[in-house]
């Protein structure tokens, strides 16, 4: 019996199936790393700063606790893609990040609201623009990207220029915080150019050196994907 044919069949299977597993993972550009895997929530962990943040003791224990617990609960991977159902806690970093190069993309859906905290401080806003979605009084008419919980007025705190995608298309964030400062790309549009991010937690200090990336949740689905961070340290911190 000749064994060739059914070698080289399972060998060609082999080679089909090997590449197509490899395209299923993010690809980070050169000197970033991927802090999603495409394949599981592993990294990251629930949190909504806001629900502890009065609490001490035993109640703040419980409470993260349960946040850490009801995670999975609210977000899960879904064609490689992190998707949460626009309730639960955020999408927090296990690890704490100073001076980076964030690159991510998502996509949501009419009248859902989110954002992205850096140092675990909002944030990098994410809305619906469009007059339908209701909060024009509160500017969404002027687009995401904004540090919109800077004080009203300050630099930074509304975006540059209207750069979001019609809904069902995926957007691309590329953001930058060094020290304090902040500048925010969407869709390769400058909306933040090195604005100052106040600390939301206090006003009257400086934003925290390093925290987490936070994926905030509140009111609709929304995807994430290829979620790539370069951290910065001397020279590399001053380019643009």
């Amino acid at each position: 019996m000749n064994f060739l044919p059914a070698v080289l069949c399972l060998a060609a299977t082999l080679c089909v199936a090997i590449p197509a597993a490899e395209a299923g993972k993010p690809q980070p550009p050169e000197g970033f790393k991927a802090l999603f895997n495409g394949k599981d929530l592993s990294g990251w962990h629930g949190l909504n700063p806001h629900s502890v943040a009065k609490l001490e003791g035993d109640a703040k224990e419980a409470k993260l606790k349960s946040m850490r617990d009801e995670f999975a609960d609210h977000w899960y991977v879904e064609n490689g893609e992190l998707v949460n159902d626009g309730h639960g806690p955020y999408a927090t970093t296990d690890r704490e990040y100073g001076d980076m190069e964030l690159l991510l993309e998502y996509k949501t859906v009419a009248k859902a609201d989110s954002g992205i905290y850096l140092r675990g401080t909002p944030q990098v806003q994410i809305w619906d623009t469009t007059e339908e979605g209701g909060k024009w009084n509160i500017n969404a008419d002027k687009g995401s990207g904004g540090l919109f919980n800077n004080s009203k007025g300050k630099p930074g705190q509304l975006p540059l220029v209207h750069a979001d995608k019609p809904f069902g298309e995926w957007n691309s964030f590329r953001i930058r915080q060094v020290d304090d400062r902040t500048w925010v790309w969407l869709n390769d549009e400058l909306v933040v150019d090195g604005a100052v991010m106040e600390n939301y937690w206090d006003r009257s200090a400086k934003l925290p050196a390093e925290g987490p990336i936070m994926l905030q949740t509140h009111g609709g689905e929304i995807r994430w994907r290829n979620i790539f961070i370069r951290e910065l340290e001397g020279n590399d911190a001053l380019k643009k």
